[in-house]
């Protein structure tokens, strides 16, 4: 119980010590690794932010683990995520194993409640996406869309569900 708000100088002083070094080494790999590594891009970029933040953690707090070992593991997960992101530019069946694909959840004003089922978004969740946006009414909407990293981008008027811009877009059936 004496350890609770004091161990000892020396471990204050690692703290500090590794804290400061583990940043550094931390943000050069990041800039080196590029924007996307730590992008709000879908869950797969979501969970090695978060393995980013609990390395950093374990090397901050553990006196078990080395500055080198968190350097190292830092590094596994930046060249994981680069490879991963490189593949899955390159190739569908890679993008399609880490991503969502994004699904329709309002068209022309109407509710696709089957697909709002499937993804667990609820009629709240899209109003309240619809109020940030300064919409009144559901049935001033083309189209909302669940994107593959959870946010919903609200589309004002849809001309042609075939287009482009709806493509890799999960819709009913009806729509296709």
């Amino acid at each position: 119980m004496e350890k609770i708000f004091f161990d000892s100088w020396d471990s204050v002083i690692r703290t500090l010590l590794i804290g400061v070094l583990a940043y550094v080494i931390l943000v050069i790999q990041l800039r080196i690794s590029g924007k996307r590594t730590l992008s709000k891009m879908n869950s797969f970029d979501f969970v090695v932010t978060v393995a980013f933040g609990s390395t950093l953690a374990t090397v901050l707090l553990s006196k078990d683990v080395a500055l080198l070992d968190g350097i190292i593991a830092f590094a596994i997960l930046v060249v994981l995520q680069f490879c991963i992101t490189w593949l899955s530019v390159r190739f569908t069946w890679v993008s399609n194993l880490v991503k969502a694909k994004p699904a329709l959840l309002v068209y022309q004003g109407n509710f696709l409640q089957e697909i709002m089922t499937v993804e667990r978004i609820t009629k709240n969740e899209i109003m309240a996406a619809l109020r940030k946006q300064g919409i009144g009414t559901i049935e001033d909407i083309g189209a909302v869309v669940l994107e593959t990293e959870g946010s919903l981008s609200v589309i004002k008027q849809v001309d042609d569900i075939h287009s482009p811009v709806f493509e890799n877009v999960s819709k009913p059936s009806s729509l296709n």
